[in-house]
């Protein structure tokens, strides 16, 4: 089988999707609407077109139809695989192009759907289209089903985490080194990686941090990433005086990871919107307790005092109270537990037999119907 994997640039999610198709035995192209130079597992194809600098936007949705139609009709894929929904699915609908395996990014669904008509209109659009839709959460299945889509033709599995890379031991390992070079001992450690994007609420968690480290010295912020709210979060922290308290490690690359996993005593994730969090997910995987927004999609990963704690979205006041409760919180036992969730629901190696079996799926779909 040909099969196109169509994505808008790069990131571990992407990463993880090609090069189980390099080893699937399938002959495999990727492209990506933003260009860049971009890594490409050994076995893929790259495919070359205009793209687009920024975000698809409405003036671009012509010329990439048309691009796009002859690029497909010069491949002949067996089989399209592209998303989010709004963009890359629909572009490719457009074409008439099928069978197109349309594949939610989580924020397409819970989140632009809901926050505008022609983002809602689009994604129905490109699920009309579709043959079937991969997601990696239930109440993202949910919201496609709510747009009219069949629940039967939905293939719903975490993407998951390296199980043999994170690790709790080789994670502690590689932690109590880095924290005692930092001096941090004896603290309490927090660890947020989410980006610095309106969607992930990070600013709540600094809101947060500042009115808990107000009142417990002991705690300390191992704050990584970037993004468009670099200013406003830079402020919040020196606002409230708490730059000799946090650590801004910057864009840090997956595998090195490991070791701010194993340097933090509880992971948080105050993300507005969101999918199965591949973080929250490599968290779980170190055994590290995760306190987290609640969203449904955290909430499919986080029972109550068991591998986490909740607070409700947005609220700082409710954050601060909490991290500041997590003192006499029994972290290690909740980790273990977290490590257990991981081990069976998140287990990238299981998990992509599961996109093996969709890719199947949907090309049979498309064949059934076309007889």
């Amino acid at each position: 089988m040909r099969i196109l994997y169509f994505t808008r640039a790069d990131s571990v999610h992407d990463q993880r999707f090609m090069a189980a198709l390099a080893e699937s035995g399938h002959e495999g192209f990727v492209l990506r609407l933003l260009p860049g130079e971009y890594p490409t597992p050994s076995g893929i194809k790259t495919l070359e077109w205009s793209g687009t600098q920024n975000q698809l936007t409405e003036n671009d949705i012509p010329r990439l139809t048309q691009e796009l139609s002859e690029l497909l009709k010069a491949v002949q894929p067996d089989l399209v695989h592209a998303g989010p929904l709004q963009d890359l699915a629909f572009l490719v609908a457009r074409t008439g192009f099928k069978p197109l395996l349309s594949m939610s990014w989580g924020f397409d669904l819970m989140h632009d759907v809901l926050a505008s008509p022609d983002a809602a209109e689009k994604a129905r659009f490109a699920l009309g289209h579709s043959a079937r839709l991969i997601t990696d959460a239930q109440c993202s299945a949910a919201q496609a089903v709510n747009l009219g889509f069949d629940p039967e033709k939905i293939c719903i599995f975490p993407w998951g985490v390296d199980l043999a890379h994170f690790t709790p031991a080789a994670a502690r390992v590689r932690g109590t080194v880095w924290r005692e070079r930092q001096g941090w001992g004896d603290k309490r450690v927090l660890l947020c990686l989410r980006s610095w994007e309106p969607n992930y609420g990070v600013d709540v968690l600094l809101q947060a941090f500042v009115e808990a480290a107000q009142k417990d010295d002991g705690l300390r912020l191992i704050l990584l990433g970037d993004g468009s709210q670099r200013e406003q979060l830079l402020s919040i922290l020196e606002e409230g005086k708490v730059n000799d308290k946090v650590f801004l490690g910057g864009r840090v690359p997956n595998q090195d990871l490991i070791t701010y996993y194993g340097a933090a005593d509880i992971y948080v994730t105050p993300s507005h919107v969101d999918g199965s969090s591949v973080s929250l997910m490599e968290a779980m995987a170190c055994a590290l307790p995760t306190i987290a927004s609640d969203i449904p999609a955290n909430a499919e990963w986080i029972a109550e005092g068991q591998t986490g704690w909740l607070f409700a979205d947005g609220d700082h006041h409710a954050l601060a109270e909490l991290l500041q409760k997590a003192a006499s919180f029994d972290l290690p036992s909740v980790g273990k537990r977290a490590r257990k969730v991981a081990e069976k629901r998140a287990d990238w190696q299981r998990n992509k037999q599961l996109l093996l079996l969709c890719w199947e799926q949907a090309l049979t779909s498309s064949k059934g119907a076309s007889q």
